[in-house]
């Protein structure tokens, strides 16, 4: 019994109807779309030259009997949906009837199709059927597009290598392998084997298959639901990150969507730990009733409208933000140099010990700027006798009076920090500690602002004794800051600050909350005009994280300190008592492990 049916004029003036074939990826996305709703479990895509020369679409999926297949060639021709009413409850990918019509219109098409009772191939040909017949070929449906656009012209010489056309299509058969991951997928490009998924409906495991195992092993699963959406994937460690906002792969009922706001919700959720131009990688699925979505808005379905959508990015920013909270991990350290062999044709023992100081140096100095580094090299001269003593501190207590740091810290507030003991201190600048995993390297001054931003950022929320001035602050800004200053001062109430005009450049601060009463107030005052200015339409949130994580930095250890066993408990200490011990607020790790793994290898033991 035929189940394509042609479209009403009047329900296909209601859809948002368009060409969808752009380029080869287009044809794929909805070819591929086709065999999901048809059920399959095992799909192959096979391309050739980038998919102008040929794209072969294999599937195991229902099939089609002798009428539908013809039928699918028309326009507007469709089993997904029958009148008006049903455009607002759509649960398959598909829908418009214009795909197959539209692919044959510009190629050549060849589709062999069974649906376990009929066989049948039909060719299309640039529109025009060439074959139409009873056909023996597996249960499912086979479908082959050649010669795309070749009498097209106009068409073809808008498209790009055939190596930049291919990783298109990589890309999209990647993103349904991330949405799909209960189906198989194989992908070849010219006869080799590109991607393969097992179908086993371990999204873990698909994540392994495309971004490696370091990333698939820290993945954090993510579920939250309310009254009206459910979501539930995988956020990566912070410290995997990419320098686009494209690893966001984000679902709705299944179907892959390009949606700005669920992006920014995210991020907003991985703001605390990672600098503000690198992105994560989140693979984000969204179940909600099909009457609250709208996939009727742009031909090829990328973009949809949702009801209660800010409701949707609360639970999205909420559900990502306690996931990572509870599940960061410490970034372990990544060998950066190829393992060489190493030949002893002469038995030199002793080696420069200044380049020796100078290489060991120069592999922990990626984490300070350059000023810091010139600092660092003023001392090379100084270390030409006794470079091991002079720059790995190492406190050994006296065995009478034990003080295994480990044994008397309390359990940290967050249970995904290491069990760490401080053994000493490497330039000044980091704190050596073991632990379970390794040896971890802790950025002294990134571990106390961390600490001090949260100390104050608690501080903030709590109603303070306010402390009047006894010389007012008087503090020198542009005519711009005085324009806005009521919508600065609506912005400083949450911090318990108010600004008034002083003269015709300059704002007078009278008191201050007392958890500020030590700091440079017209230093602390000035960043937080400057970062009004450099976001005009920042939150109140914002502002205040902005401040606080400015004034933790102002007040924490700076690097070339060198500190005491005691001091360097007290960092980690601290660092232990913190919600979210593992980023300084501006997104730079707290602290790395070089683990008892990677040492091993690298010492070929």
């Amino acid at each position: 019994m035929a189940k394509i049916r042609q479209l009403s004029k009047h329900i296909t003036n209601m859809i948002a109807a368009g060409e969808v074939v752009e380029r080869p990826m287009g044809i794929v996305k909805e070819c591929v779309e086709n065999s999901i709703d048809a059920h399959a479990t095992h799909i192959e895509v096979h391309i050739m030259d980038g998919g102008l020369s040929k794209i072969t679409i294999i599937d195991d999926g229902d099939g089609m009997d002798h009428e539908d297949a013809a039928m699918a060639f028309e326009r507007h021709a469709t089993s997904k949906i029958r009148e008006e009413s049903d455009l607002w409850n759509i649960h398959s990918l598909g829908f418009r009837g214009e795909a197959i019509p539209s692919i044959a219109s510009v190629s050549e098409v060849t589709m062999k199709t069974n649906n376990g009772n009929e066989s049948t191939m039909i060719q299309v040909f640039y529109g025009e059927r060439v074959t139409y017949k009873k056909y023996a070929t597996p249960k499912g449906t086979q479908i082959d597009i050649e010669n795309l656009f070749a009498k097209t012209p106009a068409r073809y010489k808008h498209l790009k290598t055939t190596q930049y056309e291919f990783s298109l299509i990589s890309d999209v058969i990647q993103k349904f392998a991330l949405g799909y991951p209960n189906i198989s997928f194989l992908l070849t490009h010219n006869q080799i084997e590109t991607f393969k998924t097992g179908g086993k409906g371990n999204l873990q495991e698909v994540i392994f298959q495309i971004f490696g195992r370091e990333t698939a092993k820290g993945a954090i699963p993510i579920y939250g639901k309310d009254d009206d959406y459910t979501i539930e994937g995988y956020a990566i460690q912070p410290n995997i990150n990419r320098a686009t906002k494209y690893y966001m792969y984000v679902y709705i009922n299944q179907r892959m969507v390009r949606h700005p706001r669920i992006y920014k919700a995210i991020q907003d959720a991985y703001h605390a730990y990672m600098p503000s131009d690198r992105y994560p990688i989140v693979v984000l699925n969204v179940t909600m009733d099909a009457q609250l979505l709208d996939v009727n808005v742009h031909p090829s379905k990328w973009e949809v409208r949702l009801s209660k959508e800010k409701q949707l990015e609360n639970l999205v920013y909420t559900t990502i933000q306690n996931a990572l909270k509870n599940k960061l991990q410490v970034p372990e350290m990544q060998p950066v140099r190829e393992k060489i062999k190493v030949e002893m044709p002469t038995f030199d023992i002793y080696p420069n010990e200044v380049s020796l100081h100078q290489e060991v140096h120069e592999s922990f100095a990626g984490y300070q700027s350059t000023v810091e580094k010139a600092h660092e090299e003023e001392k090379i001269n100084d270390v030409q006798e006794e470079v091991t003593n002079d720059n790995i501190e190492v406190s050994q207590p006296k065995e009478e009076k034990s003080m295994d740091f480990t044994e008397t810290v309390q359990p940290a507030v967050n249970p995904s920090f290491p069990n760490l003991s401080v053994i000493g201190q490497f330039h000044g600048n980091y704190i050596l500690a073991q632990g379970d995993k390794g040896l971890y390297i802790i950025d002294q001054h990134a571990a106390q602002e961390k600490y001090h931003y949260e100390v104050l950022r608690n501080n903030i929320f709590k109603p303070c004794d306010m402390q009047t001035l006894l010389i007012p602050e008087v503090i020198k800004v542009s005519p711009a800051i005085l324009v806005q200053l009521e919508d600065i001062n609506r912005m400083l109430a949450h911090m318990q600050l108010r600004c008034e005009c002083f003269g015709e450049d300059a704002l007078i601060l009278r008191e201050i909350p007392i958890w500020l009463k030590d700091t440079d107030i017209t230093k602390f005052m000035l960043d937080i005009f400057d970062y009004y200015q450099k976001n005009q339409q920042i939150q109140a949130e914002s502002l205040r994280k902005a401040a606080l994580a400015s004034l933790a930095c102002h007040s924490s250890i700076r690097f070339n300190r060198k500190l005491n066993m005691e001091e360097m408990k007290q960092v980690v200490e601290d660092l232990r008592k913190c919600e979210q011990p593992f980023s300084c607020p501006h997104g730079r790790p707290t602290m790395i492990c070089i683990t008892d793994e990677q040492l091993i290898k690298e010492f070929s033991r």
